[in-house]
């Protein structure tokens, strides 16, 4: 908590006259960023949960292999944000964290290992990169009893073999109930 706060307060120091965040504002942007995020998180297990209904694991498979970085994109258009989804055990290549994204999300592997739950893990901060300001917020994403079947100790063997086939690298496995299995990421450009 106090390297969070510590990243927030550094962050408003380092803001020029001409950008001021107020306490409001950042308490705005916490509570739209929370709802962006509660919104791609309930659309993306909709559409997990449909499939599973449908077909079983194998067939959620195919809604992360070709239909969740459309759910993404989608839902970054319509909030206005840039959304992602990122782990420290990636399954897919282009959620590799970025080097701050990595940070934080050791911070939360941290924080779980004593005892904080994932469900009330959240990161925010606002940076400066070639003189724009940006806000960053992530939301950890813990593991529940559904994600167990691709992301368990165990998988079946046909969903292990699809998984192999989609993903040869893949690293997110191995999660036990209640693991962090990563965050999601919103990024907003401020004026």
């Amino acid at each position: 908590m106090k390297k969070i706060l510590f990243s927030m307060t550094l962050s408003l120091i380092l803001m020029s006259p001409i950008f001021a965040v107020t306490d409001s504002d950042l308490k705005q942007m916490n509570q739209e960023s929370r709802q962006i995020v509660q919104n791609f998180a309930k659309n993306l297990k909709g559409e997990l949960k449909a499939a599973m209904k449908k077909g079983g694991p194998v067939n959620a498979i195919q809604v992360c292999n070709e239909k969740a970085l459309e759910i993404t994109s989608n839902e970054s258009k319509i909030s206005g944000v840039t959304l992602s989804r990122t782990s420290l055990k990636i399954r897919n290549s282009k959620n590799k964290p970025e080097a701050w994204e990595k940070d934080v999300l050791q911070q939360f592997a941290e924080r779980k290992m004593k005892g904080e739950s994932p469900k009330k893990m959240e990161f925010r901060e606002i940076v400066e990169l070639n003189g724009k300001k940006q806000f960053r917020y992530m939301k950890a994403m813990g593991i529940s009893q559904p994600c167990l079947h691709c992301h368990g100790e165990k998988a079946l063997p046909d969903v292990n073999d699809k998984l192999l086939k989609l993903y040869p690298d893949d690293k997110a496995r191995g999660y036990k109930l209640g693991d962090i299995r990563g965050a999601i990421v919103l990024i907003k450009d401020l004026k």
